[in-house]
């Protein structure tokens, strides 16, 4: 099989194709990188990096439909943000005791790694700033959904969704959940995310925090 040539290396080559897409926000005042964790970090590092802006995370946590966890029934993300897929609920036939189950098990896991990623740093302020949310790629976008609604309680200036590759419905529909929508590449016959990278290994909390300290200019934290 012949090797693409829209394929990505890994999620950093990702970073640095998608900064080349966000080049009029470089050096702007008042831009913002976010994150989301895990494989959207070191996608979002590359962007902070050519972009001469600032780089957090904001943790958003799937709704996974109980024995077929990969299925999104939904997602969560900071200040109680919570979107649902009414078509998979509805197909499935999930009742709300079973969501609410585990919206509660995941928003433990959210606390847990906005602990361990930012340690002792506050958020950034977001109120007034142009945020852009990168992630390492747009499937059904339902967790981009719900970091999107997370942001509006934050009162930024504007949201800019971006990502290197994404379903062509999906980064459409963006478009009207956020101010503005920035998929590099939107293949004709989307798979899945992973499809598009040689390598989608899984990136670590440790290289999560790493990049996070290496944005920040703080010497890494014990245990990198």
């Amino acid at each position: 099989m012949t090797l693409r040539s829209d394929i990505f290396s890994d999620r950093r080559d990702a970073g640095r194709k998608l900064a080349n897409r966000l080049r009029r926000y470089r050096q702007r005042s008042g831009v913002i990188v976010l994150a989301l964790p895990r494989g959207g970090v070191p996608v979002g590092f590359e962007v902070a990096q050519a972009l001469k802006a600032p780089l957090d995370v904001l943790v958003v946590r799937k709704l996974g439909v109980p024995g077929d966890e990969e299925m999104a029934m939904g997602a969560i993300a900071t200040a109680g943000a919570r979107v649902l897929n009414r078509d998979v609920i509805a197909v499935l036939g999930i009742d709300p005791h079973i969501i609410d189950m585990v919206t509660a098990k995941e928003e433990q896991e959210l606390l847990r790694r906005e602990r361990l990623y930012r340690g002792d740093r506050a958020p950034l302020l977001l109120e007034g700033r142009t945020v852009i949310v990168v992630d390492d790629g747009l499937a059904t976008g339902a967790t981009m959904r719900a970091a999107v609604m997370a942001l509006r309680e934050k009162h930024p200036a504007r949201i800019v969704v971006a990502v290197p590759v994404g379903s062509r419905e999906t980064c459409e529909a963006m478009k009207a959940v956020a101010d503005e929508a920035v998929c590099a590449t939107m293949p004709r016959y989307f798979v899945g995310v992973g499809s598009w990278y040689s390598d989608f290994s899984q990136t670590s909390d440790d290289e999560v925090r790493s990049l996070l300290d290496k944005a920040s200019g703080l010497p890494p934290r014990p245990g990198h």
